[in-house]
Parts: structure tokens; C-alpha cells; sequence
């Protein structure tokens, strides 16, 4: 980190590729509406769905080390 010579504060530098294309403020889903209409049912309970979410951004990020050496 450098820091702003007319400040003093720390400057820092990010990259752009880890911005998510679209962020939003807030993500709120309910499926009672395609249960309802379309019959579907859940196969996956939330606590799998954070599981299989956080194994691959494990996986990404052992991916990127490898590639960075």
C-alpha cells in the first residue's frame, strides 16, 4: 500500500476482476410462487446451497494460487 503524499492516508489499488458484474443491495426470493404455479419443490436446503457455494470459491481461489505459482 502507498500512501497520498498531500494527505498522508493509505492509497490502495484494486482490481477490477474481482468486482461482481451487478451488484445489488439486496437479494430477497421466496418460492412459494413457483411451487404454486409450476409445482417445484426444493431440492437443495439453504445450508447445502452455502456449502456447495463456499467449496467453489475454495476451489477458484486454489485454481488462481496454482496458476500464480
Amino acid at each position: 500500500m502507498n500512501s497520498d503524499r498531500a494527505t498522508g492516508w493509505g492509497v490502495i489499488r484494486i482490481d477490477p476482476k474481482y468486482f461482481r458484474p451487478a451488484e445489488v443491495d439486496l437479494l430477497l426470493g421466496a418460492p412459494s410462487k413457483a411451487k404454486c404455479q409450476l409445482g417445484w419443490e426444493q431440492k437443495t436446503s439453504f445450508d447445502q446451497l452455502v456449502n456447495m457455494m463456499v467449496d467453489g470459491d475454495l476451489q477458484q481461489a486454489e485454481r488462481e494460487m496454482r496458476a500464480n505459482g
